[in-house]
């Protein structure tokens, strides 16, 4: 069984800043890709931001300048630095992962159950 707990999220005034947080935990031989996706309302779920095993990232033009992804392999966890936030941001941030959860079994893609960012006007 594999989990991602997210934290970090609240209620923010534009320009704010917030830092989101993953862990994941469980049967785990390795993670690959970790990420971020939110979805606002009435809107599909997009990705915000990736980061291979490695340490490479890659964002959405809408928020590049603004967040940081970085990811701690020895804790298990990703981040999401997010700073100027405007009202836009405002969603449901989702953390995303594919593991293994042995040398036998082909990765998967697993989910956290969401964290809420509101940015007030």
């Amino acid at each position: 069984q594999v989990r991602l707990v997210e934290s970090g999220g609240g209620l923010v005034q534009s320009g704010g800043s917030l830092r989101l947080s993953c862990v994941v935990s469980g049967s785990i031989f390795s993670i690959n890709a970790m990420g971020w996706y939110r979805q606002a309302p009435g809107k599909q779920r997009e990705l915000v931001a990736v980061t291979t095993r490695d340490g490479n990232t890659n964002y959405i033009d809408a928020v590049k300048g603004r967040f940081t992804i970085s990811r701690d392999n020895a804790k298990k966890t990703v981040y999401l630095q997010m700073n100027s936030l405007q009202p836009e941001d405002t969603a449901v941030y989702y953390c995303n992962a594919g593991v293994r959860t042995s040398w036998f079994v082909s990765e998967d893609e697993y989910w956290g159950q969401g964290t809420q960012v509101t940015v007030s006007s």
